[in-house]
């Protein structure tokens, strides 16, 4: 199965089940409408509202057991939801999944491939399933697909030889064996070394630029901030934030950077100002401020106390800090 295709949010909000609206008009890759799904007593997604609008490459971040490989299942058709419903790239799914499918490249729980065979074969197997490749054009597709994934020079190896981040890549090379609409991959660096976590950065950002959507799921929050353009939190079963990234970080923003040689001075002013203040992580010498004056009046209270202002900024989290707070407001 594979797929490519971006998508984008005009908003940003990090209200609990709060969701990105896109643009009026804008195409949307998948969508889940009020998606839920039961396992015995055990609800692993509740109520689900989700828009993936085309052209964007999100990434699904959430504790383990947070319902991420769930959901992915049900935007996939490969799971039945107890209610609600998905869309994608605009066939209802599982009831039109066949029609969406050939557009559509997912690595989703970890690649499966016949042991005995090289990672070739196991590809040409692939490939002969496709609908959208010719029989005469398998052979430079599976060279083309593993030359991309770097397994050229281990094509010829059985796989029950691979080792966990050459049987990931090459249940990457499966999913993009022809050109996709959109791309779902599910923890795809698992098992990668820091060559192999390159490897797949580098395709997502060729798959962006191509015009595909990527949705990724994963853990490696470093990597989703450097890859996607868009996020999507969720936190037992629900989703609690989603929206393009910079807006999201923007959204949980509070504060300023100042940077100043006068880094002491900088943090006894603020704090007798009643803020609180302290030094930057950042390798410049700054200082962070927060719950104080407003900007104005702070940095003036600085100029007066003799501090030198270099710049004063509005302070951005990062993911990692964001995603915590996410997650801790809501666990």
């Amino acid at each position: 199965m594979t797929t490519s295709s971006p998508a984008t949010f005009s908003s940003a909000t990090l209200a609990p089940g709060g969701s990105a609206g896109s643009a009026v008009g804008a195409p949307v890759a998948a969508r889940a409408i009020g998606l839920r799904k039961v396992f015995g007593r055990t609800v692993a997604v509740e109520g689900i509202d989700l828009e993936v609008p085309s052209g964007a490459v999100l990434g699904m971040l959430g504790p383990n057991g947070s319902g991420k490989t769930t959901l992915i299942r049900m935007l996939l058709g490969l799971t039945r939801p107890t209610a609600g419903a998905a869309e994608l790239l605009g066939h209802p799914v599982p009831e039109q999944a066949a029609w969406a499918l050939p557009q559509v490249g997912a690595l989703v729980e970890g690649p499966g491939f016949h042991p005995f065979l090289s990672g070739r074969e196991n590809l040409c197997r692939v490939a002969a399933a496709e609908p959208l490749l010719a029989s005469s054009e398998i052979a430079n597709a599976v060279g083309a697909v593993l030359k991309r994934v770097g397994l050229a020079d281990a094509a010829d190896r059985r796989y029950r030889g691979y080792s966990l981040g050459m049987k990931q890549r090459l249940g990457l090379a499966a999913a993009l064996i022809v050109p996709r609409r959109l791309v779902v991959l599910d923890e795809p660096t698992n098992g990668l070394d820091p060559a192999g976590t390159r490897d797949v950065r580098r395709i997502i950002g060729e798959l962006h630029e191509g015009g595909a959507t990527v949705i990724v799921s994963s853990h490696l929050l470093a990597e989703v901030e450097a890859t996607c353009t868009h996020v999507a939190v969720l936190q037992a079963g629900t989703l609690v934030a989603t929206g393009d990234l910079p807006s999201l970080l923007e959204a949980g923003t509070s504060g300023m950077v100042v940077v100043t040689p006068d880094v002491e001075l900088t943090i006894r002013t603020m704090r007798e100002a009643g803020a609180t203040a302290y030094r930057s992580e950042s390798t410049e010498p700054a200082v962070v401020v927060k719950d104080g004056p407003p900007a104005p009046e702070a940095i003036s209270l600085l100029v007066r106390a003799g501090v030198s202002v270099h710049e004063a900024r509005r302070s951005r989290a990062n993911l990692e800090e964001l995603f915590a707070r996410l997650t801790e407001e809501t666990g």
